[in-house]
């Protein structure tokens, strides 16, 4: 069952690819003003993508009954289901407004997201006690779900961006669309580094003293750019190579030295894959993707990043925060503590709460609600990442 799980995943990560090739000639087409062909190909590539999305759902099913729980329990399971989220958030939103341009680029961040979570440890693992409820399923589901479709309105305002941002001169706006382009290179970049070192069976193990101050072992599956904190490399596996220097002592969230390992890996290798991308294109990445969408309505995509914003919202505050505050009660006896994941789901609500006042009260549309939305995302993306790895606190398992 646990190989069928695994197998399911892998085809719907492959179906994706597949979806994204036809959404991409969905594009041609309309760009040849050969309407009934973007048509069919828009459906195809809709039914593709439904069957990916089907494949995933069937990977999310067969994993719950073996692990006998929501397999949404650690950074693996919550970051591929994430992706399921954004997915099935697209599928609906293509039945409104049935623009494949919309798939173009959502299939790829689907792809991006599943394929770095084979980052993470994907062992079926038993739960830990503070996790043994069904709250575990209310709380994260929910919220996942929420971001899930918050990252569509991400999608649509990127998209929004590409589209009306002046790619003949060097701006701000500029920089930050092609540093939007560089984090996703990244993420492509450690999804493929692990890979490599994964098949060829890579680790090396340290002796150190973790955060809470306990002698044990570490291992790396990724050659040490970075040690633990006063750590040492085992006997048997001195002759791998690094590190070149040791973690910073105050960064002590659980497994953190190899956390920082890994992001360290990221950076490398989406650098690399950037600069390989510009050597070909001899362009900004975002300004060669722009000529596609000289057809796509600014205004049209102002909405649907509103609309999903308008839908997620509400899904996010009821999971992220409501429920979130209930288990927090039913586990810690106390609605509200202050730890960092708490604090950041706070701020993610703030944040979308001033941006619908902002467009509503304040008539932010276009260009400065998409902006607010890239934002927005990256609240979410940090939460996610930087708040569950690096720093230590109530949620650290994850």
């Amino acid at each position: 069952m646990v190989e069928l799980s695994s197998n399911l995943l892998l085809m719907a990560f492959i179906i994706y690819i597949v979806a994204m090739i036809i959404f991409s000639m969905t594009m041609y087409f309309e760009n040849k003003q050969e309407v009934n062909k973007a048509k069919k190909w828009g459906w195809s590539g809709f039914s593709i993508a439904l069957i990916g999305f089907m494949s995933q759902l069937g990977y999310f099913i067969t994993r719950w009954m073996v692990a006998g729980h929501a397999p949404v329990s650690n950074m693996f399971e919550y970051t591929t289901f994430l992706g399921m989220t954004i997915i099935f958030a697209f599928l609906i939103l293509y039945l409104i407004y049935k623009k494949p341009v919309l798939g173009i680029f959502t299939m790829p961040i689907g792809i991006v997201i599943i394929a770095y979570a084979s980052v993470f440890p994907s062992e079926v693992s038993p739960l830990i006690p503070a996790l043994q409820t069904y709250w575990l399923h209310i709380h994260v589901i929910t919220t996942a779900i929420g971001q899930g479709i918050l990252g569509i309105g991400f999608i649509a305002a990127l998209i929004y961006l590409i589209r009306i941002v002046d790619q003949e001169k060097r701006s701000k706006q500029t920089f930050w669309l092609e540093s939007i382009v560089f984090a996703i290179t990244c993420a492509v970049g450690i999804a493929i580094t692990v890979g490599i070192f994964s098949v060829n069976n890579y680790s090396v193990t340290f002796n150190w003293i973790n955060e809470l101050e306990v002698e044990t072992q570490i291992q790396y599956e990724l050659p040490a750019i970075v040690g633990p904190y006063e750590g040492e490399v085992i006997a048997s596996d001195q002759n791998r190579f690094g590190p070149l220097f040791e973690t910073p002592v105050w960064m002590n969230g659980v497994d953190a030295p190899r956390k920082f390992n890994t992001f360290l890996w990221s950076l490398i290798s989406g650098s690399l894959i950037y600069l390989a991308l510009r050597l070909v294109l001899r362009k900004r990445v975002s300004a060669a993707i722009q000529p596609i969408l000289r057809n796509v309505s600014p205004q049209l995509f102002d909405e649907v990043s509103y609309r999903a914003i308008i839908i997620g919202f509400p899904i996010f505050t009821l999971g992220g925060l409501i429920f979130a505050m209930i288990w927090a009660q039913v586990a810690w006896t106390r609605f509200w503590g202050w730890d960092p994941k708490e604090v950041w789901a706070l701020i993610t609500f703030l944040f979308y709460a001033a941006y619908l006042h902002l467009r509503l009260s304040r008539g932010w549309h276009g260009e400065k609600s998409a902006w607010l939305l890239v934002i927005g995302f990256g609240i979410i993306m940090f939460n996610l990442l930087v708040v569950n790895l690096v720093v230590a606190g109530l949620h650290s398992y994850a």
